[in-house]
């Protein structure tokens, strides 16, 4: 299943893009360096990548560069350079479009789906299933065999989080950063178990025996069901 790679070394600006793609039904995986990112264009192949120029091991523009031999995909760099010659050579490096910091998240928001109402092959309603559950991305719902399930904010986030992370451990505080507003003083540790618990009896997931999220003691959670 094709997603959205963000390539920024910015924590908190990245933190912001992929919760915001993730909001809107989009899968996304995120990373801070160029080693990760040809990682995930090698296991993953996303369809989109948000890319920095300027990154802790090397240009973005390298990275662009080397993208182009090896995946197709649709390229926006993101970055503070504005002369007109570092544009050039964003283009030329393989760049579809670019947006330069400071930026609006709407703005943003818009060439990425203006890009996916473009593209054909993906105006379908993007539907995912998992095990009994069918989860329309576009709409912001889910369905258990067939009946519509009504999920708050915060389990929608965590459900979303999970299904574009399938087989893959997620620890508590992993869950925290991308799911929830950390900058709030209350939030903890607890507040992935209760709604964990809450998305458990939504999907009736049997707490003791769950066949969906898995509890894995030390670690974390890991959503234990196949996507597609």
């Amino acid at each position: 299943m094709a997603g959205i790679l963000v390539l920024e070394d910015d924590m908190s600006v990245n933190r912001g893009i992929s919760f915001l793609l993730e909001k809107a039904g989009y899968e996304v995986y995120s990373c801070e360096t160029i080693v990760d990112a040809k990682k995930i264009v090698m296991d993953k192949r996303p369809e989109l990548i948000i890319c920095d120029i300027n990154l802790p091991d090397g240009s973005g523009l390298d990275c662009i560069t080397w993208v182009r031999e090896k995946h197709n995909a649709y390229i926006i760099c993101l970055t503070a350079l504005d002369q007109e010659l570092d544009l050039v050579m964003g283009y030329e490096a393989g760049a579809d479009d670019y947006v330069t910091k400071p930026f609006s998240l709407s703005v943003l928001m818009l060439k990425i789906d203006a890009y996916y109402k473009r593209n054909r092959k993906t105006i379908v309603k993007r539907i995912i299933r998992t095990g009994d559950i069918d989860i329309y991305q576009d709409e912001m719902k889910i369905k258990l065999n067939g009946e519509e399930i009504a999920l708050t904010k915060n389990e929608w986030r965590l459900l979303s989080h999970f299904i574009a992370h399938p087989k893959q451990i997620l620890s508590k505080n992993q869950i925290l950063e991308n799911v929830f507003d950390t900058k709030d003083s209350f939030v903890d540790e607890n507040m992935v178990a209760v709604n964990v618990r809450r998305l458990r009896e939504k999907i009736k997931d049997n707490n003791s025996k769950p066949v969906y999220i898995k509890n894995i003691r030390g670690l974390g959670y890991v959503w234990d069901k196949e996507v597609r």
